[in-house]
């Protein structure tokens, strides 16, 4: 369920830049769009840091179990 959350994120975020890019985006709608990229960055952000140190944890656990053997 999380990666289908950051994926939908990520598909905003470039949504988002691609209409920027393009000019897509009047100057009243402009402040409005830059700060949900910032909420969404940072959504994405706090994902990937959660899944680093879930990876971390599980990669630790491997260790120790094979220094117990």
């Amino acid at each position: 369920m999380t990666e289908a959350k950051y994926n939908k994120a990520i598909k905003r975020l470039e949504e988002i830049i691609e209409k920027i890019e393009n000019e897509e985006i009047d100057v009243d709608e402009l402040s409005d769009r830059v700060q949900e990229a910032v909420e969404l960055i940072t959504t994405c952000k706090g994902k990937i840091e959660k899944a680093e140190m879930e990876v971390k944890r599980v990669v630790d656990d491997l260790g120790e179990e094979a220094g117990e053997k």
